[in-house]
């Protein structure tokens, strides 16, 4: 397969989604009744870049999503369901009308609009040289861990990921965020490589970097305040060299221990994720 180059305009296309025309979101706190009822209701949730405007509007569910609500679930007319655009627009609502290339859905209220976490976790991850399903393992646990945005980092030991893989990925990316009840869908950015990871870890309050040796993540956090964005930095297999270590905390990143033992890709990943989004919700 051919490889990735991060500045290839193809890559970043793919990424691309039309962007939704205006609606009336109505807000609420991640704090009230309404928030738990609706991040983690019982009706079943589906997908969809366009939600209607208001109560009584109507949009058209094709594709994936159709199949899923109808050949396994066997949703039928009058069947209720939710619909979330992946922004944090959610709506509930029922299936008005069935035929053989899609189905209507029309609002039973106007759509909510909730609020993204309050910290917004970076991933940036050398994932490109894992085999089998391990990639689509670690986009699916950072997705229902939590994470707002997975960047593939080009090191000298991972220096491409292939273009072919994007859209599974995306496919993964979407099947964990309705698994998990997450209204704000995780942003899959193009490929970059350590030199344009570098002025973010300048401009961030908040940047760690997995390394072997390094002060344990739970003492360096002991010391650290809540920011309302942070990177996080998982090398490849064989780490960073050390030449890459040394740019990126000259850059302003400070180096996180994960235990005595030599972790995968993903296991790090996980590791550090969790125990941030942990210590974020502490806080």
């Amino acid at each position: 397969m051919q490889a990735l180059n991060p500045l290839q305009p193809g890559f970043t296309k793919l990424f691309n989604r039309q962007l939704l025309k205006p609606l009336n979101l109505r807000a609420f706190s991640s704090s009230s009744d309404d928030y738990s009822n609706q991040s983690r209701g019982g009706l079943p949730r589906f997908f969809s870049e366009e939600l209607p405007a208001s109560k009584g509007g109507v949009v058209r569910v094709q594709g994936d999503e159709f199949r899923h609500m109808t050949k396994v679930l066997r949703l039928g007319t009058n069947d209720r369901v939710e619909l979330f655009n992946g922004k944090g627009g959610l709506i509930e609502g029922c299936i008005e009308r069935i035929d053989r290339t899609g189905l209507d859905f029309v609002a039973l209220e106007d759509p909510k609009l909730v609020p993204p976490l309050s910290t917004k976790w970076h991933v940036f991850a050398a994932f490109g040289t894992l085999k089998g399903d391990r990639a689509d393992w670690l986009l699916e646990k950072c997705t229902e861990l939590g994470a707002h945005s997975v960047t593939p980092l080009l090191t000298e030991r991972s220096p491409s990921i292939s273009e072919n893989r994007v859209d599974r990925f995306r496919r993964v990316i979407l099947a964990a965020t309705k698994q998990s009840q997450r209204l704000h869908e995780m942003i899959l950015n193009p490929p970059t490589k350590i030199v344009g990871l570098l002025p973010l870890l300048a401009q961030s309050k908040l940047s760690f970097l997995a390394t072997a040796g390094a002060t344990p993540v739970v003492s360096v956090l002991t010391s650290s305040r809540k920011e309302s964005s942070g990177l996080m930095i998982v090398g490849p297999e064989g780490d960073f060299t050390e030449k890459e270590v040394n740019m990126m905390m000259k850059a302003g990143a400070s180096a996180v221990g994960l235990g005595p033992h030599r972790l995968r890709v993903e296991t790090a990943t996980m590791a550090l994720l969790a125990t941030l989004m942990l210590w974020s919700d502490s806080q």
